[in-house]
């Protein structure tokens, strides 16, 4: 696998067992995952393991033979949401999704400037990539020229309380993109900004924004591939949240709990205009099996209800963070909605100095005492805390108790 593959602590964690919010290691010790998104219901949920055996023994193949299953699915994934969003290609992975959507977006618009944030990531095809900065290649095969960059929101340090500002740095990036020829084609982001560190922004924060790039010609393209899916607690997609129909959705990550599905959500329209402009065909996309394990996954939010118990229980942690707060002067920020929550880590409240080297020590700390969780955000010093549905506030009492012991004994320090 090479020898500078990615891997996550100082020591790293050697996985061999899961069951619902519980992780295993080699040596058999237990840890709690308050970070894996992926299996969305749980580790080894029974539902989805079922769905998987019973359709692999039964048929897998692709789409270019006719079968229920990914229609079914397709009705029942789009029924969560706004009429407009109705037809659906299904993908292997959100990477795929994110590509086709700019693709898309080029064949309706006849344009190919995309604009993003600055301190994102929607994925690793080589035009995707293109859309993270810190982990874009260097000559990028010649894309660069298509892709503008606006400053990130961030409500703790330039807080932007009604999304005026953010839609007026989107608007300035039309207007350049306008002036140089390349036209304006897409606004991609996720609606809940969670690579950008989740800022704190109100119900329908996202309005402004939208209707500028509606009023450009341009289209709005939300990517749920982490924020979707009942995760936030208040609703099952994040845009519908932040006060906005995203002309195209992208999905990816928990879709299916682990088994690999992303997907392209939009008009009928928009996706026949991608199908008459580009030959698309993805052997693995849309199998049967997949579809089975992902029609689960729908199911199982339904029949327990997660969407309403994500909020419950995101409400007792952000109330224990805010408590812990009150006791460790370097949680700057506390945030979140949902199974979605964290604490911004400083050097000094007055300075708002990120403290990116104590939130390492922090988070290699947790991993000594059983607890999975990671970072994120521009300076990496938000706790990224996104755990499996099932989560409960039992887990969550357990992950603060070790959270202000860690606090506690953790010199701060840059």
């Amino acid at each position: 696998m090479g020898p500078n593959l990615p891997t996550f602590y100082e020591e790293p964690v050697h996985v061999v067992k899961g069951d619902g919010v519980w992780l295993w290691d080699a040596e058999g010790r237990k840890y709690l995952d308050c970070y894996n998104n992926v299996p969305h219901v749980g580790h080894c949920n029974p539902r989805v393991v079922e769905a998987i055996q019973r359709q692999a023994a039964t048929l897998n193949t692709h789409t270019r033979y006719l079968h229920d299953g990914i229609l079914d699915y397709i009705e029942a994934l789009t029924a969560t949401m706004d009429a407009s969003l109705n037809t659906a290609i299904l993908t292997c992975t959100g990477s795929e999704a994110n590509d086709i959507a700019l693709r898309m977006a080029e064949a309706v618009t006849g344009k190919r400037g995309i604009i993003a944030t600055d301190a994102t990531y929607h994925g690793n095809t080589a035009l995707v990539s293109q859309l993270g900065t810190s982990n874009a290649p260097g000559v990028g095969f010649g894309l660069g020229q298509y892709f503008r960059f606006v400053e990130a929101p961030d409500s703790y340090r330039a807080p932007d309380p009604d999304g005026t500002i953010f839609a007026a740095r989107v608007a300035a990036q039309i207007a350049a993109l306008k002036a140089d020829g390349t036209g304006f084609a897409a606004l991609l982001i996720c609606p809940y900004f969670l690579n950008e560190g989740f800022p704190d922004h109100p119900d329908g924060w996202l309005g402004p924004v939208a209707r500028v790039v509606r009023d450009a010609g341009g289209l709005l393209i939300c990517d749920e591939v982490q924020s979707g899916f009942g995760r936030t607690g208040t609703h099952m997609w994040a845009h519908q949240k932040m006060g906005v129909v995203p002309d195209i959705m992208t999905l990816g990550k928990p879709m299916a709990n682990g088994h690999p599905v992303g997907g392209v959500v939009a008009d009928r329209d928009l996706v026949s205009a991608f199908r008459d402009g580009y030959r698309y065909f993805n052997t693995f996309g849309g199998n049967p099996v997949s579809c089975a394990a992902a029609m689960a996954v729908l199911q199982e939010i339904a029949d327990r209800d997660l969407v309403a118990h994500a909020k419950r229980v995101g409400d007792h942690a952000r109330a224990r963070l805010n408590a812990l707060a009150a006791r460790h002067e370097v949680i700057g920020d506390v945030r979140g909605s949902g199974l979605i929550f964290g604490a911004e880590m400083v050097l000094d409240r007055d300075s708002k100095a990120p403290a990116t080297g104590f939130t390492d020590r922090v988070i290699n700390a947790m991993r000594h005492r059983g607890i999975i969780h990671s970072k994120l955000g521009r300076y990496m010093n938000t706790l990224k805390i996104r755990p499996p549905m099932p989560f409960s506030v039992e887990n969550a009492d357990l992950l603060f108790d070790t959270l202000d012991q860690v606090l506690t004994e953790t010199p701060v320090a840059p």
